[in-house]
């Protein structure tokens, strides 16, 4: 069998707010034990990991870099704490508002996707785009879960950031890397 590549396409924010979201996943692997998204650089997940042959990887490069994204820069408001209540994994993440520029980009990239990729069956987070930036999930227990929650809720975090360009990232056994960088229209370098 061919070797598999895994990826997905993320905004990543700026190194402000990247280490505000990092201390936050440290205290979730501190006092709640819940130690996996510390190993995910904090991201919005625009289409969400995917598998491909390793003989695929130059179509996916080449793919990216000839994408038509119609999406001028535009800005990401983070508001508060909110929680996806899944059974067995339960998610809590800062919450990032919908805007037209973020819906009509994570639109795009996944209508591209879908008619190049045909043969990867879409996630339904692609199709049901909630934008948020996760800091705790998969070993988040049940109880930890509902405790992190009252207080996390209770928690105020807002920031803004302007997005520029967003990423292709593949993973490399041990963690995520960005490969390759697509500048939005009119996005000064």
């Amino acid at each position: 069998m061919d070797k598999q590549n895994l990826y997905f396409i993320a905004l990543i924010p700026p190194i402000d707010i990247s280490d505000a979201v990092t201390k936050f996943k440290e205290d979730f692997s501190e006092r709640f034990s819940s130690h996996k998204a510390l190993k995910v650089m904090p991201h919005i997940t625009l289409k969400a990991p995917f598998m491909l042959p390793d003989v695929a990887h130059r179509d996916l490069l080449l793919w990216f870099k000839k994408l038509f994204i119609g999406v001028d820069p535009f800005t990401i408001e983070l508001n508060n704490f909110a929680a996806f209540h899944n059974k067995y994994n339960p998610v809590i993440f800062i919450n990032c508002v919908m805007n037209t520029g973020l819906y009509s980009l994570q639109n795009e990239i996944i209508r591209s996707f879908k008619t190049s990729f045909w043969f990867i069956k879409p996630h339904d987070v692609d199709l049901k785009f909630k934008p948020h930036m996760t800091v705790a999930y998969k070993d988040l227990s049940p109880e930890a879960f509902q405790k992190a929650l009252v207080e996390y809720k209770a928690k105020e975090y807002k920031a803004v950031f302007e997005v520029k360009e967003f990423y292709l990232l593949q993973h490399d056994t041990r963690e995520w890397n960005i490969i390759n960088t697509y500048p939005l229209t009119n996005a000064e370098n």
